[in-house]
């Protein structure tokens, strides 16, 4: 399940079997009938339910399916299988693998028009990328498929989607968003049983959004019905959530007993679901609260023990990464020696023909033939020798530029572990403010400050230096522009208004539909309109617009902040490159961004440009082909 400074649940299968009676009758059924389609669909409905203790199960029933299928023609078992594996990779932390499954999945759904397993594949994308400490990307998925569900009207999707949407929102530390969609889905649900819609979900992710609030009585009461009706179920899975987040609040409440009881209660689930990501969780809490009962000793074992296991469970994660990076090497070696052996079977062949004109001709051309055939053998022999030299050093080149992208990513990774740490610990000594000074609370401040600038920093050079893995996937669909525009925009209305800066968005009637790819140029939009907020003084305006071409779309960006030098406008868009102007309230840049703006827009098809006074402003214009 998904985890921020909280635990927020997001059910992404609906259907509700016990998995023990259900694999006696599979035994039963498969002693007794021949499967079918009706078969193979009641077997996937049941495994979706499995938990990660049942991670063999889950990879037999996958294989299953996927055999029977292609026996009897079933033209869905790929899809069906695809997404059970899909899910066994990522409970076992194969997330790459996880990914690749899921992704099948949604080309499926779209070839064969199957809407509902389209639905399905988005969710368990958006649910995946919450795993891997992404929610803006989950986010997109999600709102898409909220927007289907409301299409089909389907009131139990249509819940579920509102409140995953909740939660993605608590995981962005927006809790007045959660609440809303979360209100809302409270609103579709009444006058349905909770055998109809998921109820579990919605109270357990309203509850978080409360403790984010720090109404810590009010989000107990949600944990509450939500612990009583899981422990009639008998769902471990989810009564792992409800124990913990219970043990959370009441350390809140300083109320110590009852959080060690529900603690040690969370932590004995845990391992009977064999779940390390879920046993990491707990110690965490735990390190919270013997830092609370001032047993620092503990606190500081129970956050290494926490450390220890998410470090491992990334690590798997960055070994795939990296073996899929020398995979990619090995074949551009063989695609190199492939061109080469074509390159000798050439020369061979000239050389073959130089002989034979030279045994055709006449005896006063004999000498002058041997001398011609000698003097081209000796520069193919040269050529060859060349050719090799140059083969080895490109190889040599590829192979040292693997070893820096992977050494940046183990690297760049293996710093987020100590900030992650130092982050814990900043917040837990914050709840503590009581009897601290004003500088040590300042002082405080600065470091989660710091803290936040170094996880960025570590983001923006892996995103960067990804670009040259050729890792980035591009997923074309219709875009409405203006409609992404206005998310954008609204995404950063807080951090505007907090620095009094207006921004006006104007763009023409019926603005086409763009084919590209929504996250990317999202991305895009929120780099540009960042920027722009860390330049321009308290009190001026920014300017978005649209303006159709005859052949594409710009979206423009204008300033009325402090401009750029014309001396440093033509290394604007060089990776790590710095402008002299400083950011008008000390917010930090890196000199990636407007480096992954330049990739990005590489990789649509699209260009950017810029134009700017010192003192005047600054206009970056995006254009986008039709």
């Amino acid at each position: 399940m998904i985890r921020s400074h909280r635990y927020d649940c997001f059910f992404k299968r609906i259907i509700l079997y016990t998995a023990f009676s259900f694999h006696c009758t599979l035994i039963s059924f498969f002693a007794t009938a021949q499967i079918d389609t009706n078969a193979i669909k009641h077997i996937y409905d049941r495994v979706l339910e499995f938990d990660e203790s049942q991670l063999d199960s889950i990879a037999y029933y996958a294989n299953l399916i996927e055999k029977e299928s292609a026996r009897i023609g079933f033209y869905k078992g790929e899809l069906l299988s695809s997404r059970l594996k899909g899910i066994h990779a990522e409970f076992s932390g194969d997330y790459h693998s996880a990914t690749n499954y899921y992704l099948r999945c949604l080309e499926i759904s779209r070839e064969k028009k199957l809407e509902a397993y389209e639905s399905s594949a988005l969710s368990d994308l958006a649910y995946l990328y919450m795993n891997l400490k992404n929610p803006a990307k989950a986010k997109e998925y999600y709102l898409e498929t909220a927007k289907m569900a409301l299409k089909r009207g389907e009131v139990s999707s249509i819940v579920i989607d509102l409140s995953n949407l909740g939660g993605i929102y608590n995981k962005l530390h927006q809790p007045d968003s959660a609440i809303y969609y979360l209100e809302e889905a409270m609103r579709v649900s009444k006058g349905f049983s909770d055998a109809e819609v998921d109820r579990t979900t919605m109270r357990n992710n309203m509850g978080n959004a409360f403790f984010q609030k720090k109404q810590w009585k009010k989000a107990l009461e949600y944990f509450r019905i939500n612990y009583q009706v899981n422990l009639k179920a008998g769902d471990k899975d989810m009564l792992w959530y409800d124990v913990l987040n219970m043990a959370d609040v009441f350390i809140e409440l300083q109320r110590f007993d009852s959080a060690k009881l529900f603690l040690d209660e969370s932590y004995r689930i845990a391992c009977e679901l064999h779940s390390d990501r879920k046993e990491a969780d707990v110690h965490q809490v735990l390190a919270k609260y013997f830092f609370r009962v001032n047993n620092y000793k503990v606190a500081y074992e129970e956050l290494e023990k926490w450390n220890m296991i998410d470090t491992m469970l990334v690590n798997s994660e960055t070994r795939n990464t990296i073996l899929e990076m020398e995979e990619k090497f090995h074949a551009r070696q063989r695609a190199q020696e492939n061109r080469l052996l074509t390159t000798e079977l050439e020369a061979g062949k000239l050389r073959a023909r130089n002989m034979m004109i030279a045994f055709a001709g006449v005896g006063l051309l004999a000498v002058v033939t041997a001398v011609f055939s000698y003097l081209i053998r000796t520069k193919n022999k040269k050529l060859e020798a060349n050719n090799k030299l140059i083969q080895e050093q490109n190889s040599r080149l590829a192979e040292l530029n693997s070893e820096k992208n992977s050494l940046i990513s183990v690297v760049s990774h293996d710093l987020n572990t100590p900030f992650s740490s130092i982050k814990m610990w900043v917040q837990l000594m914050e709840s503590e403010k009581n009897g601290k000074s004003d500088n040590q609370v300042k002082a405080m401040d600065r470091i989660k400050s710091s803290v936040e600038n170094g996880l960025t920093l570590i983001r923006n050079i892996l995103d960067v230096e990804r670009a040259e893995t050729n890792s980035q996937v591009i997923r074309l669909e219709k875009t409405n522009i203006p409609e992404l525009v206005e998310e954008v925009i609204s995404d950063y209305k807080p951090a505007a208004e907090n620095k009094e800066i207006a921004i006006h968005f104007d763009h023409p009637n019926r603005i086409p539909e763009l084919l590209t790819d929504k996250i990317l140029l999202s991305r895009v939009c929120s780099n540009l309109l960042s920027n722009a907020l860390k330049f321009t003084h308290r009190g001026k305006r920014i300017f978005v617009s649209l303006k159709k071409e005859t052949d594409g779309l710009q979206i423009i960006f204008r300033d009325e902040g402090q401009g750029i030098p014309p001396s440093e406008l033509k290394n604007l868009f060089s990776k790590y490159s710095k402008v002299s102007t400083s950011s008008t309230e000390g917010e930090t840049s890196t000199g990636l961004g407007l480096s992954i703006v330049k990739r990005i827009l590489t990789e649509l098809n699209g260009t950017i440009s810029c134009i700017s006074e010192p003192g005047v402003g600054s206009t970056f214009t995006v254009t986008l082909p039709a």
